[in-house]
């Protein structure tokens, strides 16, 4: 029993008087020409007549340096860094100023504590020496454009000053990431579009960092020659069904052809007649005056040509020239949906009669109330919507003929 006390005592007094020696992190980045503090405390919990602190400086495939020590917080620093590195007492912390590339390596610093019996630890931190990284510039190749589907585009950036740079393409504020025709170079610092396409056009950027900075490139907006898509025919005024333009004799209407496109189209117009085609004007716009036409229809191409893309499309309508007004033209698309209510009306009509008239024959006990007099006004009501369908229809077509 005396011996498992004795035993215990030493197990407690051995862990109570352990040295514990702490550091923030292993590995600490440090910017060039700045200082850095390597925080180091300790702690024991016993008697010590004597504290020693001591640091060492290594290289990899070096043997270690001695930089200074300290006994009871009296610093003894080697004379060739004297200026360089400082003790911060009580604890074992050690400022570097400045810091520099050659003070890139491992520092180990060691306590050891005398008292009834001597305890020691030992800590290692990497320090990695860091450059900031300056403002990146990208450059583009060619730098006059690319037409698309024809051309690639090379986006490389480059950064004057930093170490351990890591490079990172944006697009509209987003990451881009490799895709179809999205390559990078190993280490990112070069951008391959292939082949360009008009989805690729977009305001780019270069991001680079390292693990003390980061810096954005300015915005640029690669030239990209596309086109001509979505050619269209637009009107001022008239009544536009399809491409079917329907105008009033008299009345002057501006077409406008458009088409997206870089650089902008150039626009042809040409009319046809007798199987016969002719350019009439060059523009975006085409001014037709109803009453100087001497036919009631004629037949028009607007054409879109891309002088650097070297590809065209165009587009057919016909303009009608009517007296009958488009006013009246509108009120009579209104009737002829009216023919549409009456008709189902109607039908509506039927269905209900030929309903009831199965009820009552197969169900002639519950229909007592179905009187010959209530068939004949079902009829009655059928007929004169008969009536009114017949009269309206007549009468819709005598106003297409003889317009007041």
């Amino acid at each position: 029993m005396a011996l498992f006390i004795f035993l215990s005592f030493l197990f407690y007094a051995g862990v109570c008087s352990a040295l514990k020696l702490t550091v923030p992190s292993h590995t600490i980045h440090g910017i060039e020409g700045q200082p850095l503090h390597l925080t180091v405390n300790y702690n024991f919990n016993t008697t010590a007549s004597e504290v020693q602190i001591i640091w060492l400086f290594e290289r990899p495939q070096t043997n270690s340096k001695y930089l200074l020590g300290s006994v009871n917080q009296t610093v003894v620093p080697d004379l060739e860094y004297q200026h360089k590195f400082t003790l911060i007492p009580p604890n074992a912390s050690l400022m570097i100023n400045p810091l520099h590339i050659s003070d890139e390596g491992n520092y180990i610093v060691k306590v050891n504590v005398r008292g009834n019996r001597t305890i020691a630890a030992s800590q290692k931190i990497q320090v990695a020496v860091d450059v900031p990284v300056t403002k990146p510039v990208v450059h583009t190749e060619p730098s006059s454009g690319v037409v698309e589907y024809v051309g690639n585009m090379t986006l490389k950036c480059t950064v004057g000053k930093g170490t351990r740079v890591v490079y990172q393409w944006m697009k509209n504020g987003k990451r881009l990431h490799a895709g179809p025709n999205y390559t990078f170079s190993s280490n990112n610092a070069t951008l391959l579009i292939l082949p360009v396409v008009k989805e690729d056009i977009g305001n780019y950027s270069c991001l680079v960092s390292n693990p003390v900075s980061a810096m954005e490139s300015e915005i640029i907006a690669p030239t990209i020659y596309y086109g001509p898509y979505g050619l269209r025919v637009k009107s001022d005024k008239g009544l536009k069904v399809g491409a079917v333009f329907t105008v009033d004799i008299g009345e002057a209407i501006l077409f406008d052809c458009s088409a997206d496109s870089n650089p902008p189209n150039t626009y042809s117009w040409i009319q046809r007649a007798d199987n016969t085609t002719h350019v009439i004007k060059y523009g975006p716009h085409l001014e037709v005056i109803s009453e100087k036409v001497a036919q009631k229809t004629i037949d028009y191409i607007c054409r879109a040509f891309n002088n650097v893309t070297g590809k065209r499309d165009e587009t057919h309508f016909t303009v009608i020239v009517t007296s009958v007004g488009l006013e009246k033209l509108a009120q009579k698309g209104k009737s002829l949906s009216s023919l549409a209510v009456i008709t189902g009306i109607s039908l509506l009509l039927i269905l209900v009669m030929a309903f009831l008239f199965l009820w009552k024959r197969y169900q002639p006990y519950k229909v007592l109330w179905m009187t010959l007099e209530y068939m004949n006004l079902l009829l009655f009501l059928i007929l004169l919507v008969v009536l009114g369908y017949v009269i309206l229809h007549h009468k819709l077509i005598l106003s297409f003929f003889f317009i007041p």
